[in-house]
C-alpha cells in the first residue's frame, strides 16, 4: 500500500487554538483526517506525525524510506534548521513544502525557507487549504498502485 506522509513542525499542535486570526480555527487532528480519507479514497495511507523537536522530524523522515511522498510544514524551523533541510534532501520521494501563512508577507526573517530547495513544490499563504492542494498535487505524480 502507498504511504503518504505529512509531518508538522513546532508548533502545529496548537492549530486551531493559537492566533486563529492568522491560523484560523481548523486544528491539525482535522487536517490529518481530511488527508487521510483522501488518500484512502486512492488505496492508501497517511502517516502523520508533528514534533516540537526538530530531531524527532528528522528521525520521522529516516524512518519512512519506503513512503510514495510526504508534505511538510517545518513551521519556524524551516527559518533555522539546516539539519531538517539535509533530511528533506535525502528523502527517496518527493517532499512538498506548505506554510498556512505568506512567509514572503510576514517577518524579514521569515523570508527564506531552507527547505524551498530541496522540495519538489511548495504552496505558501493559502490557508489550512493549502495541504489539501499540496495534497493534490503529491497525488497527481504520485503512483499509488501496489508495487508488484
Amino acid at each position: 500500500m502507498s504511504v503518504i506522509l505529512l509531518v508538522n513542525g513546532p508548533n502545529l499542535n496548537t492549530l486551531g487554538t493559537r492566533q486563529p486570526e492568522i491560523y484560523g480555527t481548523t486544528t491539525l487532528r482535522e487536517i490529518a483526517d481530511r488527508l487521510r480519507a483522501t488518500v484512502q479514497e486512492r488505496g492508501g495511507s497517511l502517516r502523520d506525525h508533528q514534533s516540537n523537536h526538530e530531531g524527532a522530524l528528522i528521525d520521522f523522515l529516516q524512518q519512512q524510506s519506503g513512503a510514495s511522498g510526504a508534505i511538510i510544514n517545518p513551521g519556524g524551523l524551516a527559518h533555522t534548521s539546516i539539519v531538517l533541510r539535509d533530511a528533506v534532501a535525502a528523502c527517496k520521494f518527493p517532499v512538498v513544502e506548505v506554510h498556512i501563512t505568506d512567509i514572503t508577507k510576514r517577518e524579514a526573517f521569515r523570508h527564506h525557507s531552507y527547505l524551498t530547495e530541496v522540495t519538489v513544490h511548495q504552496v505558501i499563504g493559502k490557508g489550512v487549504a493549502g495541504y489539501d492542494e499540496a495534497l493534490a498535487w503529491l497525488l497527481e505524480r504520485v503512483d499509488m498502485r501496489e508495487p508488484e
